[in-house]
């Protein structure tokens, strides 16, 4: 199976201070899904966004995880480049994502900005939004067809974005969900939905000492090492890297992976 190909864009760290109202530094729950926003400022860059997040930090605690411009994605809480941290972006009194995905956006959920109006060129800042979309799909086993939600959807009484952001550039949200998905199957070579086997619970036991991998079930590196007789709860069953013939492998909370040629497994 194909992987996710050398990041066609570079994700520029510039993260904001920690702790302060923006920033908690908290580790945020299994990723769920995205939720797509925009700045709701037109013009702003980036950087811009970014600066004036780090200037307010102890202010106000509205954050993202990303934003994105005609020129760079920055990333200014983890999310990508190591584990995800909570962001204060959807509030909590809003209940749709509750209702959808079964838990809130703050503690399950990356949110992306987009940069858009004078300035920037509304091409390329697209073009970037729509692959950091598929990449977060692909980086945490989501469907692109399923897992982004824009946050009007979620806030219907306050919220536009990123349909007004869209509409700026020429485009509209129903568009962006057919678009991520396609990106995904262009970079991937797969259908939007190949990497999920499974989205069911249960609990799996290690069969002698067996190395958990953390980010993605393709890279070699353990992220820990768990005993014989360990038992594990996982929470779907994805594809990664073939080793012996079995590509199957069991994703488990925060962002953890174990072969299953590894363990034995209870559904359920």
């Amino acid at each position: 199976m194909k992987q996710f190909p050398d990041l066609e864009y570079p994700i520029r760290q510039l993260w904001l201070p920690k702790p302060s109202k923006r920033r908690s530094g908290r580790a945020a729950d299994r990723i769920r899904f995205l939720v797509a926003h925009d700045s709701g400022n037109p013009g702003s860059t980036a950087a811009g966004n970014v600066k004036y997040y780090t200037n307010s930090c102890n202010d106000i605690s509205a954050s993202a995880h990303l934003f994105v411009d005609d020129r760079e994605i920055l990333e200014c809480l983890p999310c990508l480049t190591a584990a995800p941290e909570k962001a204060w972006h959807v509030l909590y009194n809003a209940t749709e994502d509750k209702r959808r995905y079964g838990c809130h956006a703050n503690d399950a959920a990356i949110g992306v900005e987009y940069c858009y109006g004078p300035r920037i060129n509304a091409d390329e800042a697209y073009r970037r939004y729509v692959w950091v979309l598929a990449y977060l799909c692909w980086k945490f086993r989501l469907d692109p067809a399923k897992s982004i939600i824009g946050h009007f959807v979620l806030d219907p009484h306050r919220k536009t974005d990123p349909k007004s952001g869209l509409a700026a550039s020429r485009r509209t949200y129903e568009q962006l969900l057919l678009d991520v998905p396609a990106m995904y199957a262009r970079c991937t070579g797969l259908d939007h939905s190949d990497h999920v086997l499974g989205a069911e619970t249960g609990v799996i036991t290690a069969r002698g000492r067996v190395n958990i991998r953390y980010g993605e079930p393709y890279r070699r590196a353990p992220a820990r090492l768990v005993g014989d007789g360990t038992r594990l709860r996982y929470v779907a069953r994805v594809e990664g890297e073939n080793i012996e013939g079995n590509s199957h492998w069991f994703c488990l909370a925060d962002g953890e992976y174990c072969w299953s040629g590894a363990v034995n497994v209870q559904p359920g």
